[in-house]
């Protein structure tokens, strides 16, 4: 007899009949444009490295010398012996960056998103998240144990309605760049909002830093936000910056606050000092490589020009994270494979990473793309889609 706990294999079949089964491709070699996977060369649309800088030769070098001069391994938590030069020049750095007092250093974004939220909430407090959150900033919600609610996706007037019934203190939470639709959060109405029934807000930037702003400072410096009006800003480093772990950027009493009770931070070692310093240098070219930006947005307008000559149905972003929506999750899959056949890879993207009827490809661009590849794409997919 089988234990019904343990019936993974029935589990896993449905997930696959429903066309709902994730499957991981092996790669072989440096994160670029182009990718050895499972054995095949594929022209990559589906990076997170938006602009090109996860093989650059700086960032590289800088991460060798981290290691030839502090190891590999951190060695312990930041608040034990794990917090080097390198992990504080870098939050030095990027509290400058963001035009904030101060900067924190996490090992990943989900443990920012749980270690935040969670460490400024309680019981008694309320959270308002927006639907379309990534599923860190929900996890963290609930795991602050607060009265959890979520309003409609960039919905100024259902985020009030919920705001005025708030008895307790309440925290807004919001993607800056909402990672599957490539849209921005409308956060200058969130900031009035916030202020007027002196609430908290929380952005998270992980998909706006880098590509938005003038000089890459993301969603906030797009709509000339500042330290007061967004409080509590958080970003990746493992996008854009083309490394690996995140950031808190603040005040000077948000970030002490976090050392003492964020739990992500205090009970988990610390990323290597190698990454920092390989940060650092990403850091660096992002801010003085205007062009990458330019790059990017001349690429996402050849994209969007040609996909709606095609009659795609496209989102409404101007970010490097470019949907094609097609609603069933069967058919999605179909062209995403028929994409890769072309040798093209796209990512086929279904609940429950996005409401269910709403299955899209996920296509990303990067900085290191040409416009020949982008009109290869736009070939290919006029041809999966034919």
């Amino acid at each position: 007899m089988v234990n019904a706990f343990y019936d993974f294999a029935g589990e896993l079949r449905r997930l696959e009949q429903d066309n709902l089964y994730r499957r991981r491709r092996v790669v072989d070699g440096p994160q670029d444009i182009k990718l050895n996977a499972d054995g095949r060369q594929l022209i990559n649309f589906c990076s997170n490295d938006y602009l090109g800088l996860a093989n650059h030769p700086e960032v590289k070098a800088a991460f060798k010398a981290g290691v030839d001069s502090y190891g590999v391994g951190s060695g312990s938590a930041h608040l034990i012996c794990g917090h080097s030069n390198a992990h504080h020049a870098l939050e030095e750095e990027l509290a400058a960056f963001t035009g904030r007092d101060r900067a924190l250093l996490f090992s990943t974004g989900y443990m920012a998103n749980l270690g935040v939220i969670s460490a400024l909430l309680g019981r008694s407090d309320t959270v308002l998240e927006d639907r379309l959150n990534h599923a860190s900033l929900l996890d963290g919600g609930l795991l602050s144990r607060a009265r959890f609610q979520r309003y409609r996706h960039a919905d100024v007037e259902d985020l009030q309605a919920k705001l005025s019934n708030a008895a307790s203190k309440a925290m807004v939470v919001s993607d800056g760049v909402f990672s599957m639709d490539g849209d921005l959060a409308p956060l200058p109405a969130m900031v009035e909002l916030a202020e007027r029934h002196h609430a908290g807000l929380l952005v998270d930037d992980a998909h706006g830093f880098g590509v938005l702003g003038k000089n890459g400072g993301g969603v906030v410096e797009h709509f000339g936000l500042s330290q007061n009006q967004v409080p509590i800003l958080i970003g990746t480093l493992g996008k854009a910056f083309g490394t690996f772990g995140a950031f808190v950027a603040g005040s000077e009493d948000l970030i002490e606050m976090l050392i003492q009770k964020a739990r992500s931070y205090v009970f988990t070692t610390a990323l290597p000092a190698a990454v920092a310093e390989a940060t650092r240098a990403s850091l660096r070219l992002l801010q003085v490589e205007s062009w990458r930006r330019e790059q990017l947005q001349n690429l996402i307008g050849r994209f969007r020009q040609g996909a709606q000559q095609q009659g795609l149905e496209l989102m409404d972003s101007f970010t490097a994270i470019q949907p094609v929506l097609i609603g069933d999750s069967g058919q999605t899959v179909a062209a995403s494979q028929r994409l890769l056949e072309q040798g093209f890879w796209v990512s086929a993207i279904r609940p429950p990473t996005v409401p269910a009827g709403s299955a899209r490809l996920r296509i990303t661009f990067s900085a290191n793309h040409t416009e020949q590849q982008v009109d290869a794409l736009l070939a290919a997919l006029a041809k999966a889609f034919s």
